[in-house]
């Protein structure tokens, strides 16, 4: 993987433990290169926290990709196949235990208490986000590791041969990436 190098994707996966950032960052780069910005989750979740079918998920997928020029983010396996098949950079945000933590209960603490619409009417709110089994920071603790792990292997897998990989450590890395990169491809444009 390499890091912190200037490249114009026009197709943009933003990957990442839940909390790190993916979001944020895809609506900067899409504001930059003047992108659409698609959000996995709001493709994913029906009203009441339902998720969409799996073949309902994976068309709304290939359907809000069929533009040249993109960012999304988010870390869906079941239809990693279409977005890094499409895709010609992924970025993965892969920040420090401590840093994801405090961001994602930061975050989580304020959707839930200002009852922030997320997605088709979906919010959160303190007993799920905190209190139960779907909580979002179970979710964390559970894939925190297995990403870090398992996305350096899946992204040397052949048929991913074709995308650049930038592998941000941090938020200073990952701002200097960003400011690296939109230089050079706003003089290009």
């Amino acid at each position: 993987m390499q890091e912190g190098f200037q490249h114009c994707g026009q197709r943009i996966s933003i990957v990442g433990t839940t909390g790190s950032g993916k979001t944020t960052l895809a609506r900067s780069v899409a504001q930059h290169f003047q992108i659409p910005h698609i959000e996995l989750d709001a493709l994913h979740w029906e009203p009441h926290w339902t998720a969409a079918p799996l073949e309902v998920f994976r068309n709304r997928v290939t359907d809000a990709l069929s533009g040249d020029r993109w960012v999304i983010d988010g870390n869906y396996s079941a239809v990693r196949d279409i977005v890094w098949t499409q895709a010609d950079t992924v970025v993965f945000l892969d920040y420090s235990f401590w840093l994801i933590i405090g961001r994602l209960l930061r975050r989580t603490l304020r959707r839930s208490l200002q009852r922030e619409e997320l997605w088709n009417g979906n919010r959160e709110d303190l007993r799920t986000s905190f209190l139960s089994q779907d909580s979002i920071v179970l979710w964390m603790l559970r894939t925190y590791r297995r990403n870090r792990q398992e996305y350096p292997i899946l992204l040397q897998q052949p048929e991913y041969a074709h995308l650049s990989v930038v592998h941000l450590q941090s938020p200073e890395m990952t701002e200097a990436w960003l400011l690296s990169t939109i230089a050079p491809c706003h003089r290009l444009s």
